[in-house]
């Protein structure tokens, strides 16, 4: 450190602040656009995961009681970010599973495809107890963005209602 003007001390700082993962909702005619993103592409891909249980409910309330692992694989990244909206889209519709929270496992490569997988805390879906949200009929390319350079990742994906 340096004295500098005024007797205060002058010094070089240097932060690396980590930026919290979030997802948004991007304005669009008849469908749901989700964009998110995170500190890595496994963040990003929770953050879409927790998107989408905002669009068929809320993540709020729901209690953490059950625990289920959604394994996805993929070509190409958004194969995999496909396969894994695909995924919830069935546990909801097959269990009517509702998380209440997410974890993400690291993406790895295997025999020449990518496999990901997300853990979720939750319960099944009570009418009078859990918000109603929007029915997804199904996921979309249409859209579809992967961004993994640069410091926070980022990925957009639109379902399909």
């Amino acid at each position: 450190m340096e004295v500098g003007q005024g007797g205060f001390k002058a010094f070089s700082l240097r932060c690396f602040f980590r930026m919290a993962g979030g997802f948004r909702f991007l304005e669009h005619v008849g469908d749901v656009f989700i964009e998110a993103w995170g500190d890595s592409l496994e963040e990003a891909f929770a953050e879409a995961a927790k998107g989408f249980y905002e669009t068929v409910s809320s993540m709020r309330g729901v209690e953490t009681r059950e625990e289920r692992v959604v394994e996805a694989r993929g070509r190409d990244l958004g194969e995999l970010l496909y396969s894994l909206i695909e995924q919830l889209i069935i546990l909801f519709d097959s269990e009517g599973f509702l998380a209440g929270r997410v974890e993400a496992e690291r993406i790895e490569k295997r025999d020449g495809e990518y496999v990901f997988r997300l853990r979720l805390w939750g319960e099944p879906y009570e009418r009078g107890r859990h918000r109603h949200g929007t029915h997804v009929k199904g996921v979309t390319y249409h859209l579809m963005e992967i961004d993994s350079g640069g410091p926070v990742k980022r990925v957009r994906v639109l379902l399909d209602i």
